[in-house]
């Protein structure tokens, strides 16, 4: 991993408001937030700025050393990951709850350390809360900032303590953005054991427990010189099939929003249980984000998977007919085609087709096939320019835009797809007739 902005981790005892400070913070909603404790369960990361310091902000999982629920050992060791990377530290506690023998827990650890700490008191909003700030001091820690995440209380003053413990800014400018490519697919496929795989460390806590990932998780490393960012996304079932909790909802909007802030995305499939229809849909809703989109069959030490009739269904079902590789994250199997592949897609994505080129192209078109009639009048395709990239935007002039259907939209699309290799490359193809250019 390799990221030039200091870190500043959240630390604290479930259900303190990490998440929600977390939020405001960043400026966004991307960490869930919900009433009941234990939400957060990997690390997440975003970014922040404050008085012209940028810094990466990571929110964890509640540490609760006492806890012998389910993944309570990996939430810890989430966090304690977290603080070993960071550079400041903001132990959140509970206004509300006085101090508890936990915090004391807590805190000591964090003395142990050795890194910077910033005690923050939330729930101020609320008069028994601003009572007990005082209390805070025993902790060990300096003198405790008084906020509240949810109405942002205090969150200015918390800012400026954090800011004066950061490292001296020896942050350098970054000469390309990262590329994004997220992971989605159904619940328990494996997509949390490929990224870390991919990443070559523990990043997000895997389980057989369906649903574990809750969050979008980002994180920013480097393959090869090249920037990237791997998003892993919870799960994701029918809507019909969705409970009615808070979390579950928001955990499966926020991977359907990992998508569309996403440049690449790998739809990973449990190739023993076979390629079903959400496989296909999830698929579909990557096209639909317009992301390059490349399909993994995962657990392929155990499949016996007709590759051939799995790829004629997505053919059929995802119009930029995505590519395919076989993996195993058990055995390791394929893993390191996958971030090659990544790149591969995302220049194909971010690349631009010369306008002399192409309507070379479009004139070896209209000798194999030339444009079909409609009315008794027939397409005339006069010029092509590409005019954007991520995704690839064309431009087509045509005699009259009312002649083109959808058949003719399609075909041009896929011969496009099939003489420049863009295999799973959403394309947009703009039709603009002479009448409505020269009116």
């Amino acid at each position: 991993m390799s990221t030039s902005k200091p870190r500043v981790a959240i630390i604290g005892y479930p259900n303190v408001g990490k998440s929600t400070l977390y939020n405001r913070i960043t400026g966004t909603r991307d960490a869930v937030v919900a009433p009941e404790s234990g939400v957060t369960r990997d690390r997440k990361e975003g970014e922040a700025e404050w008085n012209g310091r940028a810094f990466t902000v990571v929110d964890t999982g509640g540490i609760d050393l006492q806890s012998d629920e389910a993944l309570g050992e990996d939430v810890r060791r989430q966090a304690q990951t977290a603080v070993t990377e960071a550079s400041v530290a903001v132990f959140l506690v509970d206004g509300k709850a006085g101090v508890a023998p936990q915090d004391h827990e807590i805190a000591g650890l964090l003395r142990k350390s050795g890194l910077p700490v910033v005690l923050a008191v939330n729930k101020q909003d609320v008069r028994s809360a601003q009572a007990n700030l005082n209390e805070f001091w025993e902790l060990g820690l300096g003198e405790p900032v008084g906020i509240s995440a949810e109405h942002g209380l205090g969150v200015g003053d918390l800012l400026d303590e954090i800011v004066k413990r950061l490292p001296e800014d020896q942050q350098a400018a970054e000469d390309e953005a990262p590329i994004r490519v997220a992971i989605v697919g159904r619940p328990n496929v494996g997509k949390s054991s490929i990224a870390n795989a991919l990443l070559g460390d523990q990043r997000t806590i895997v389980s057989s427990i369906p649903g574990t990932t809750r969050d979008a998780i980002d994180t920013l490393f480097e393959f090869d010189g090249t920037p990237m960012i791997l998003v892993d996304t919870a799960g994701l079932r029918r809507p019909g099939k969705r409970t009615t909790t808070d979390v579950e909802y928001y955990s499966a909007l926020r991977a359907l929003k990992a998508l569309e802030r996403s440049d690449v995305a790998l739809v990973v499939v449990d190739a023993a249980e076979g390629l079903v229809d959400l496989d296909l849909q999830i698929a579909y809703e990557a096209q639909r984000a317009k992301c390059a989109t490349a399909i993994l069959f995962n657990k392929w030490d155990i499949s016996t998977l007709d590759l051939d009739m799995a790829t004629a269904r997505v053919g059929a079902k995802v119009q930029m007919k995505p590519r395919w590789i076989t993996v195993s994250a058990v055995t390791g199997r394929g893993i390191d085609r996958i971030l090659p592949l990544a790149r591969e897609l995302h220049g194909l994505y971010s690349s631009r087709i010369p306008t002399a080129e192409l309507n070379r192209w479009l004139e070896d078109v209209r000798l194999r096939r030339p444009p079909a009639a409609k009315g008794g009048k027939s397409i005339k395709t006069f010029y092509v320019v590409q005019y954007d990239t991520s995704p690839p935007r064309f431009k087509v002039m045509v005699n009259s835009r009312a002649l083109v259907n959808k058949s003719f939209a399609y075909y041009l699309e896929n011969r496009l797809r099939e003489d420049y290799q863009m295999w799973g490359i959403p394309l947009v193809i703009d039709f603009e007739g002479k009448e409505e250019r020269y009116s």
